[in-house]
């Protein structure tokens, strides 16, 4: 795959600054009488302050927190008795903007509008909900990817022929011009850039377009986990309905799994996902390598991380690793390779090809 570099100079303008902070040190600023005078007003809904902000023993807390002495943290391992100032837990902060955000609470409504238009119990509600937003969203974006990447895989032997073309013509302006080995290095790369990026222009198929799935999925997920974590920890009716929505060996979504079945099937399937794609590369190159280990760890990370989290969120995760795992495979089908109308040429039996692969490189 070609990259396009660059490099952007710019010029900063320095401005002599001794004198002015010598003297801004020489002056401290009159305290603000407005910040003096806090003076408590009385409400018919308790007591409250001029600048319109209620506080607690002189200690500002967080909105929608509903004990002082419990604040959940991200995945629920662990809380802050006694505290959560905003002064002191900067993360509790940035968590509790980020759970009460706007699409964290379009996602609550919508987690909410499926389990009562449905009728199912909770469990079920989530496993349809992952399905809908799986397959409405993502999926089309999923294919979008593999139109992108066809378009990109069939411009590369154009660009080979440019590239020996322009190879060429760089090495007779060179003997012409006197040009160094580095500067016929760089006018070569120059030039493939600019005609990579025209191809690119011609057949609208950048790369980047390809990343488009990740900037929308993984914001998605983020809202969806933050949701259900809100419906799960907040003191309502729905947390009861969660307490009684699950099945088999998770009856409560919002406990744990303490069997760890859903947990060890989280990490096996992320691990089969990575492992289906890694097999599509034939010589990966070092930096793929490390990448696919890295990966391979965060999955068998994450199997302690849904181990401790609600088993809604575990559910959730497992779904959704399992509706993808499924969705790749659908998209691997010659029939939809046909409806895309894929230029590059594909194996008419995709699945019996992995599978010699899979054991070709695992079970001998």
């Amino acid at each position: 795959m070609l990259s396009v570099g660059g490099s952007v100079r710019s010029s900063v303008l320095q401005l002599p600054v001794q004198q002015v902070c010598s003297a801004a040190l020489k002056k401290s600023p009159p305290p603000c009488r407005i910040c003096c005078l806090m003076l408590p007003i009385r409400t018919p809904s308790g007591v409250g302050t001029l600048s319109g902000v209620r506080r607690l023993s002189g200690v500002r807390w967080l909105s929608r927190v509903g004990r002082p002495s419990e604040i959940g943290t991200l995945l629920g391992v662990r809380k802050l008795s006694g505290g959560g100032r905003f002064d002191d837990a900067g993360a509790v902060g940035w968590y509790s903007g980020l759970s009460d955000s706007a699409p964290v609470h379009l996602c609550e409504h919508f987690l909410v509008s499926v389990q009562q238009a449905s009728g199912l119990p909770w469990w079920l509600s989530i496993v349809v909900a992952t399905l809908s937003v799986r397959t409405l969203i993502t999926l089309p974006l999923a294919a979008y990817q593999i139109v992108i990447i066809a378009k990109v895989e069939a411009l590369q032997a154009e660009i080979s022929e440019l590239a020996k073309r322009l190879r060429y013509e760089v090495s007779v302006r060179a003997r012409e011009r006197g040009w160094t080995e580095k500067q016929s290095r760089f006018q070569f790369q120059k030039n493939l850039r600019r005609i990579v990026s025209q191809l690119y222009i011609r057949d609208n198929c950048h790369p980047f377009k390809a990343s488009l799935l990740v900037w929308v999925q993984l914001p998605m997920w983020i809202s969806l986990s933050l949701a259900l974590r809100n419906l799960t920890l907040d003191q309502s009716a729905l947390q009861s309905e969660l307490a009684a929505g699950g099945a088999l060996w998770f009856p409560d979504l919002t406990a744990p799994d303490s069997t760890w079945i859903l947990p060890i099937c989280l990490g096996l399937t992320n691990l089969l996902i990575l492992e289906v794609f890694s097999l599509q590369r034939v010589n990966p190159s070092r930096v793929q390598r490390i990448m696919t280990n890295c990966i391979r760890a965060f999955s068998l990370l994450m199997i302690p991380i849904a181990a401790t989290v609600p088993s809604s969120l575990a559910l959730y995760w497992f779904s959704s690793s399992l509706v993808g795992f499924s969705q790749n495979l659908v998209l691997r089908s010659p029939m939809i390779h046909k409806i895309l109308k894929l230029k590059t040429p594909r194996s008419d039996s995709p699945y019996r090809d992995l599978l010699s692969a899979f054991i070709s490189k695992y079970c001998r």
